[in-house]
């Protein structure tokens, strides 16, 4: 059909109101499982330090009646370290764009520092479990032209927990092939040092029950199972010893485990966005704080013009008790 001549249209019309929603959409994801996981405390300096010890191994323990008491070698307590690692974010609105009415918010600062806060929180979720680059696993004492760093988590697993000075039982740790090797804690400098990345194969029940088993072992609990997405497909494709069943009254298959449950107890599986696909951690929550120097805070900058000046700063460190209660499967496949 043919539009009428002198048909007026939206095409044409002057003045015609724009429609613009009140909302603004955003799906990025803002789940931090590992810093929610973590407990929470306070360090008092740029290097927060702790003590690591264990008992000697269980003996056959029997002795002659009337002996004399000999004393036995003392094994020292392991001085462990990281440092605490600045994080910020930078928000500059002019006074302008503060006070015109704008879509889907008030404020434009209130709106920037809102997002700003949940961007931070992704980035120290990323720096402790998900950085690609294993160079910047390690933690770092910094400088006045270099920025200290915290340790990321696989910077702690070390089959002795420590390089030099007293070993202590190490973490539980499953790599590729060569060149896989471990990070570990250096008690000459201090340094949490970076993994050495192996050859990628693809994520075994059987390995991961052996370090969740070697976990336990040493005395810890690892209740939590960590990883990436797509190894978590993986894991819910695990068989066990049970048969998978199909809820016909309402036309579903359950194809997920949420809950692994092994000799050694329940472990729940937890998907992080952010975490490093290739790694998939064993842990023992109450083993993992998150210690810091300064709580995410927010302050005013000098203003210098027509614009208002905020920072967000968090600086902060991972602290993991005692490494033997983790275990990590390295070097998996990630597609």
């Amino acid at each position: 059909m043919a539009l009428p001549a002198g048909t007026q249209t939206t095409y044409t019309t002057t003045g015609e109101r724009e429609d613009l929603e009140s909302l603004i959409y955003n799906i990025d994801p803002t789940e931090t499982p590992f810093l929610m996981m973590a407990g929470r405390g306070s360090a008092s300096s740029v290097k927060h330090e702790w003590q690591m010890d264990r008992l000697s191994d269980a003996d056959d323990n029997a002795q002659l009646e009337g002996d004399d008491a000999a004393g036995l070698t003392v094994v020292e307590t392991v001085r462990m370290a990281n440092f605490c690692q600045i994080a910020t974010k930078a928000i500059v609105v002019s006074g302008t764009d503060e006070v015109v009415d704008k879509a889907g918010r008030n404020s434009e600062l209130s709106y920037q520092l809102a997002k700003r806060s949940k961007e931070l929180k992704r980035d120290i979720e990323f720096t402790m479990v998900g950085n690609d680059t294993v160079a910047d696993m390690l933690s770092a004492v910094g400088a006045a032209g270099a920025a200290r760093r915290s340790g990321a988590m696989q910077s702690f697993y070390h089959a002795n927990s420590v390089v030099g000075g007293t070993a202590l039982p190490g973490a539980n740790i499953s790599r590729g092939a060569s060149p896989g090797a471990d990070g570990g804690f250096n008690t000459t400098t201090d340094i949490l040092g970076a993994p050495t990345d192996g050859v990628q194969r693809a994520l075994l029940e059987s390995t991961l029950k052996g370090v969740i088993q070697g976990a336990w072992t040493n005395g810890g609990d690892p209740s939590v199972i960590m990883c990436g997405p797509f190894n978590k497909t993986v894991i819910s494709g695990f068989t066990g010893n049970s048969t998978r069943f199909d809820r016909g009254e309402d036309k579903r298959l359950v194809a997920a485990i949420d809950v692994y449950v092994s000799d050694f107890g329940d472990h729940r599986v937890v998907p992080n966005r952010f975490s490093r696909e290739r790694d998939v951690f064993a842990l023992t929550p109450e083993l993992i704080e998150v210690r810091y120097l300064r709580p995410f805070r927010q302050h005013a900058l000098s203003k210098t013009g027509d614009s208002e000046k905020r920072q967000l700063v968090v600086e902060y460190t991972l602290k993991n008790s005692n490494n033997a209660g983790h275990g990590i499967v390295a070097d998996l496949t990630t597609s």
